[in-house]
This record gives structure tokens, C-alpha cells and sequence, in this order.
């Protein structure tokens, strides 16, 4: 049985669009670039992570599938969102490299 297969079976609805405070709009030529895609899609990924850990929370059968897909797409989440706080805290240490070599 593919993991796959049976996290499809979990009852998981797409989020609802979140209205961001400052929403970030790549330039035109950025758009397509690598480094946004995967930014676009690691923010997917979580969110989708978060609908993940809150639909588990009504489920009302427990059968070993759906057990073990909802650890393979939390364990996902976990990892993108670790992902997450290592990018942010690589541009942070970058940004306060750069404005220390300023002085």
C-alpha cells in the first residue's frame, strides 16, 4: 500500500486563502525563478500541513491506513516547516553579516 494513495483518503480540504498583511509579489522576471517556486511551494506545504493536524483531530475512525498516512503527511509538515525556520534563520544571520560589515 502506497502512502500516497492512502493519504488520499484522508479527509483534507483545501485552506481557505489567508489575507497576508504585507503580500509579497515577486518581481516579473522572478516569477519563474526556482528559489520562488519553492518558496510558493514549501508555504503549499504547510499549509497544507496545518489543515492536516486540524483535520485529525475530528476524525472518528481510527483504522491503521489513515493512522499512517496522517503520520507520513504530519511528518511532511514537521519537515517544512523546520525547513522554514532554517531559511529564515540563514537570512536573518546573512542580513546581520551584511549590516555589521557596514560599520
Amino acid at each position: 500500500m502506497a502512502i500516497s494513495s492512502v493519504q488520499s483518503e484522508l479527509p483534507v480540504t483545501p485552506p481557505a486563502p489567508r489575507a497576508a498583511l504585507h503580500p509579497v509579489e515577486p518581481p516579473p522576471a522572478a516569477a519563474d525563478a526556482p528559489f520562488w517556486r519553492a518558496m510558493r511551494g514549501l508555504g503549499r506545504e504547510i499549509d497544507l500541513g496545518e489543515v492536516r493536524v486540524e483535520s485529525a483531530s475530528q476524525l472518528h475512525q481510527y483504522d491503521t491506513g489513515t493512522l499512517i498516512a496522517l503520520q507520513a503527511g504530519i511528518y511532511r509538515y514537521t519537515e517544512a516547516v523546520d525547513l522554514a525556520s532554517k531559511i529564515v534563520d540563514r537570512a536573518t544571520n546573512a542580513v546581520h553579516t551584511v549590516l555589521s560589515s557596514g560599520r
